[in-house]
């Protein structure tokens, strides 16, 4: 062919060297940048699927810093626990030393309790002072709030149904409120033993007095007392005796007396559940003592049946704790509420709690919370031992008062709480937030080796594609010169 105008060869050649140049452009770019896809045109499919992996990495690795940041706030918090409750040991100790009375001089026991009004200051210190930054962590801040109850506790105010409510963990939609409703399927029992005294009147009648004189022995779950009661004593008398006693023996008596019959006593523990009992034991004049309903017997009481929203909860005489994925709390019943069956009483959390957001998916369902109750003296404790409070020097139960046992099951009470609340904590701490973060950091592996797969170069092969293209531009290079070298062949022809 001797045609010139138009250099065919020419133009093929030109058109291989860009093709050729655009592979060598690209192997270069993702060798330079480590990326297979650099742009929407290099896959467009697998870059949507590359960046819709990437929010989630993204998502993955926020969410494992708050669980971190979790449970640093929640080690901090924990650490003011651990304070408050070796103060807690100390005022143990101080009460047990106070209760040994004839051992002290009264000026040991007002450095005693000194001691004591100082550890109450350091507890309310700590209640107050334990942050995170500015967010305070054991005054209250952090619990839950609630409608529809009486919760001032510390003022120790009548309430018709609950004694006391301690909201755990809760998840609340934004703006609502979870109900809770609570029913007492069957009612929690205390122990009752029962009996009517032998003795008789004039016209030997039975009239419900001790025939002889009497001696008893009374237990219960605080203690036991042993009385003695003089011939023709009354069973008013004898249930005065046990009553006045009933904090050293937790057992409580009523006499009553039935129309037209003799006169009974019914010795009841104070406290309800299988765990409380009475055992009545007649030292004395065994066969004179009663007549029917023989009182020398041990009985134990009955925990009931109470559930939250529907579900059984755990009940230990009068408290019931409930457990679910969506809400934990720990009740205490009134007496006359959960000794009645059919009972039913409900009420509202509002909000509150230490809330933390450790899932990728941002809502109530990648939501922990736990709730820490406020732990200043005024709120250690409870309705029915007292308040920690009221060790203070002037009050119910300072060492001046000699209530040593009140003020030691207290303080036992406030440590049990303590103790509990930290490991609440402790069990959020390796069961919720650990075990979280390392199912994050493995999901976060799986979903950038995903990730990976598809938008990162594979350097082998894209070294392989270098070369090619390396060569290709060299020869294709060639091939053009040479081409446009061809056409001057023509000239040949002129000069001829």
């Amino acid at each position: 062919m001797s045609r010139i105008n138009t250099n065919v060869v020419s133009l093929i050649a030109r058109r291989a060297i860009g093709v050729n140049n655009g592979s060598l452009n690209e192997a270069l770019e993702r060798l330079s940048s480590g990326l297979r896809i650099n742009s929407g045109k290099d896959d467009p499919a697998g870059l949507i699927a590359s960046e819709t992996l990437r929010s989630g990495i993204r998502a993955i690795d926020t969410a494992i810093d708050n669980a971190n940041r979790a449970d640093t706030i929640v080690a901090v918090a924990e650490g003011g626990l651990q304070e408050i409750s070796s103060l807690l040991l100390q005022l143990e100790n101080l009460i047990d030393q106070s209760a040994n009375e004839a051992g002290l001089t009264p000026q040991e026991i007002a450095a005693n309790q000194l001691q004591i009004d100082a550890i109450l200051q350091s507890v309310d210190r700590l209640a107050e002072a334990t942050s995170f930054g500015d967010k305070k962590l054991l005054n209250g801040t952090l619990a839950f709030t609630t409608s529809g109850i009486n919760v001032n506790q510390a003022t120790g105010a009548a309430l018709t149904h609950l004694n006391k409510v301690q909201v755990n963990a809760a998840k609340i939609p934004a703006g609502s409120f979870r109900n809770v409703v609570i029913n007492v399927v069957k009612k929690s029992e205390v122990a009752l033993v029962s009996a009517v005294g032998a003795g008789t009147s004039g016209a030997g009648v039975i009239n419900g007095t001790i025939g002889k004189a009497t001696t008893l022995q009374v237990r219960g779950n605080l203690g036991s007392e042993v009385l003695s009661f003089a011939s023709g004593s009354s069973m008013a008398t004898i249930a005065t005796a046990i009553n006045s006693s009933k904090e050293l023996t937790g057992v409580s008596a009523t006499a009553s007396a039935a129309t037209g019959g003799p006169a009974s006593i019914v010795f009841q523990s104070t406290g309800y559940g299988k765990d409380a009992f009475v055992s009545v034991s007649v030292l004395e004049n065994v066969s004179t003592a009663w007549s029917t309903q023989a009182a020398e017997t041990t009985d134990y009481g009955a925990h009931g049946t109470v559930t939250v929203n529907g579900t059984n909860a755990v009940v230990s005489g009068l408290d019931a704790s409930a457990r679910s994925g969506s809400l934990g709390l720990d009740l205490s019943l009134t007496p006359s509420f959960g000794s009645t069956t059919g009972g039913t009483t409900s009420f509202q959390i509002t909000g509150g709690g230490a809330v933390f957001s450790i899932s990728p998916i941002v809502g109530l369902s990648g939501q922990e919370s736990i709730g820490i109750s406020e732990v200043s003296a005024a709120k250690l404790g409870d309705a029915g031992v007292g308040y920690l409070s009221t060790l203070g020097a002037g009050l119910g139960n300072d060492l001046a008062s000699k209530k040593f046992a009140s003020a030691q099951r207290i303080v036992r009470t406030a440590i049990s709480q303590i103790a509990s609340l930290r490991g609440r904590l402790g069990a959020f701490q390796k069961d919720t937030l650990v075990t979280t973060v390392n199912s994050l950091q493995v999901a976060r592996e799986n979903v950038t080796a995903a990730e990976s797969a598809i938008r990162d170069a594979d350097f082998a092969v894209e070294t392989s594609n270098l070369t090619r293209a390396q060569i290709l531009v060299s020869s294709s290079t060639s091939v053009l010169q040479l081409a446009n070298a061809q056409a001057q062949n023509a000239l040949a022809l002129l000069g001829g």
